[in-house]
């Protein structure tokens, strides 16, 4: 019987790329589609379940990979926001998952190995952990599980930077080696920087 702890991931792909004309999650970056790099890269996390929160788009149900620790939920509130699809999220979790690394499915390039460095910071008692770069707080974003009812209760387009703000000390940032945590695919221009 393992006493490791459960480690949880959700990549939040449920927005309606309006600002690119649609369509954003499955456009080709570097030759290969924008979300199939996040999704290599929450594979390669310590997470025993990967949660992928679509709506916007629902075609990206049809690419996720046959994995058993990918799932796709669809976020029956998408349209409210990205805190409704984080809410639906969390409520799609392994209950005993300590914590949830959240990845933004427009966000290619962030380093596989932050998340080890999170996790790392949880274990040293923060309930918090997220990676910044030039001073600016990036993705994923390891959230304890003591986090969760706070998360469930999200509304509106906001996502969990006010929870993550009230945290003071409690939220360990972690030096990035790069700017890929702050990159993402906004317009369709992106996809060549």
């Amino acid at each position: 019987m393992t006493t490791d702890p459960i480690w949880s991931a959700i990549v939040l792909a449920a927005g309606q790329s309006s600002r690119f004309g649609g369509g954003k999650l499955r456009a080709v970056y570097k030759e290969k589609p924008v979300l199939d790099w996040v999704l290599d890269t929450a594979l390669s996390c310590p997470a025993a379940e990967i949660v992928v929160v679509y709506g916007g788009d629902p075609e990206i149900a049809l690419n996720l990979p046959i994995n058993g620790r990918v799932k796709g939920i669809w976020a029956k509130n998408h349209a409210l926001g990205m805190g409704a699809s984080l809410s639906e999220g969390i409520s799609a979790l392994d209950p005993k998952s300590r914590g949830v690394l959240v990845f933004l499915g427009d966000m290619p390039r962030v380093q596989p190995g932050l998340a080890t460095d999170l996790i790392a910071a949880i274990g040293q008692g923060a309930l918090a952990a997220a990676p910044v770069f030039a001073g600016r707080r990036g993705h994923p974003v390891l959230m304890a599980s003591a986090l969760f009812e706070q998360i469930r209760n999200l509304r509106g387009d906001q996502g969990a930077g006010k929870i993550l703000d009230g945290l003071g000390k409690k939220l360990a940032l972690i030096q990035a080696p790069d700017d890929g945590c702050l990159f993402d695919i906004d317009r369709p221009g992106d996809l060549l920087a």
